[in-house]
């Protein structure tokens, strides 16, 4: 990434989302109306962690997270979540 998008605070941790499935597997394409949110995508930046707990995520791991996590912001014209290391199940 050529600009830095800035770190998050304590266990925070931005992801980018992966791009919503555009067909099922049978080939039909989905509309945008139809489209399952994603839930999972790649972790952007991360925070330092709180006092005693450090961060166990680092830049760059493809993570699973529940449906309705974190909160969407648009930074320079790009979608990300902004949630904290709790709300990520696992790295994939």
């Amino acid at each position: 990434m050529a600009k830095s998008l800035g770190t998050p605070l304590k266990d925070r941790v931005l992801v980018e989302p992966a791009p919503a499935e555009e067909k099922t597997a049978g080939g039909i394409i989905i509309p945008d109306t139809a489209k399952e949110k994603p839930q999972k995508g790649k972790v952007i930046a991360i925070g330092k962690g709180k006092k005693d707990e450090p961060m166990t995520l680092k830049v760059g791991d493809n993570v699973l997270y529940g449906k309705y996590s974190g909160t969407e912001v648009i930074i320079e014209g790009k979608t990300y979540l902004i949630m904290r290391e709790d709300d990520i199940y696992m790295v994939i």
